[in-house]
């Protein structure tokens, strides 16, 4: 039983737009939690992924692994990257955007917008936080790159968010790499925008696991848990990527050798800036490696079979020490009382990664760049 269970939340993962149900699904009993899918099931999604890519909206604070996660997008078949929102977290707004345009401009792909986010959380009654000590002053490792030259796009992030919704009903991802706010203000904006869009991924919260700004919060969540409350409890589809899976992804020291032998442009920009983010891991975690929350985000937008997943509701902690902190409820007991996890919608959690497959499909999209 619990793999057809399994086998449930995998297809659900899959936004409707990739129209997974009209395969038939077989699987294998391995005494494990893994799935294994029918060569056929299989074939037929490439091909159907292949043959309409899948629209892509990062909302990001770039931020090393940002800029990994953009490239991997950029450099991913199946996806089309419609459009770039930008918010504080590893960086105040205002630098996430320039840092934002100038990504593209290393990509070559100064046709994608850039819409700048929000300047303050949902409230405005937060401190804003940014991780400079982890991504630099810059967020991209002090190289003090020279300003980008294209400009961001009149329409706010959310309203950006709100009109490719509408353009393209059930057919756009989000995928949110930082702070939620964004996304709640277009919530708030448009009501239809959460029958609208197609799927939001958001790399945020820590499931059974401690946090990375203290023992209870991650870093996007504490950036804004009202907006975070307001996204998980919207009914939106969404999938959430948290550090109990991401903390499962590293990129060794053997990896970024690989990337410095390498003659991609990716690989080589990327050299530049890890310094600062290796540092950070070593003195924090006590690691020779780095976290690869972001790229390992965009996979799970691209390829969601890479995780395994939970269902149920989530809420943000508002306030208090516990602020940021993001509590899932998986309906395993039916409780006497109304609480405030009742009659909400429910989310994907990830709990399981492939952690090799993912770390190999990044190197190899960043090398061959």
């Amino acid at each position: 039983m619990a793999h057809v269970v399994l086998i449930l939340v995998g297809l659900s993962a899959f936004s409707s737009s990739q129209k997974v149900a009209k395969y038939s699904l077989q699987f294998i009993s391995t005494g494990s939690s893994a799935v294994i899918f029918s060569r056929n099931f299989l074939t037929h999604i490439t091909k159907d992924m292949a043959a309409e890519p899948k629209k892509i909206i990062i909302d990001t604070d770039p931020g090393i692994d940002d800029a990994m996660a953009i490239f991997v997008a950029l450099r991913s078949p199946e996806v089309e990257v419609i459009g770039l929102t930008t918010i504080f977290g590893n960086v105040y707004t205002t630098l996430a955007t320039r840092n934002a345009l100038h990504l593209l401009e290393v990509a070559g792909r100064t046709g994608v917008p850039v819409a700048e986010g929000s300047h303050v959380t949902i409230t405005n009654g937060t401190k804003i936080r940014v991780a400079d000590f982890v991504h630099g002053a810059d967020g991209l490792g002090n190289q003090k790159f020279p300003p980008p030259k294209g400009k961001a796009i009149a329409q706010s992030a959310a309203a950006f968010l709100v009109e490719q919704a509408n353009r393209y009903p059930g057919k756009v991802t989000v995928v949110a790499l930082g702070p939620l706010t964004n996304i709640a203000l277009a919530i708030q904006q448009d009501p239809a925008f959460v029958r609208n869009i197609g799927q939001i991924v958001i790399l945020g919260g820590a499931f059974s696991l401690n946090g990375n700004v203290n023992p209870a919060a991650e870093a996007n969540i504490f950036g804004d848990p009202d907006a975070a409350d307001i996204v998980f409890t919207s009914g939106a589809d969404i999938l959430a990527i948290g550090i109990n899976v991401t903390h499962q992804i590293i990129l060794t020291d053997a990896d970024h050798d690989k990337l410095t032998q390498s003659n991609g442009k990716f690989a080589q920009y990327l050299c530049k800036i890890l310094d600062v983010y290796f540092k950070y891991h070593h003195d924090a975690y006590g690691i020779k490696g780095v976290y690869l929350h972001d790229p390992a985000t965009i996979l799970a937008a691209i390829n969601p079979f890479l995780f395994t997943y939970t269902e149920g509701v989530v809420r943000v902690q508002i306030s208090g020490i516990t602020r940021g902190l993001t509590v899932l409820y998986n309906k395993q007991k039916k409780f006497a009382e109304v609480t405030e996890w009742t009659d909400k919608p429910t989310v994907k959690v990830a709990v399981t990664v492939d952690a090799p497959a993912v770390v190999k499909l990044i190197m190899d999209r960043l090398l061959d760049s």
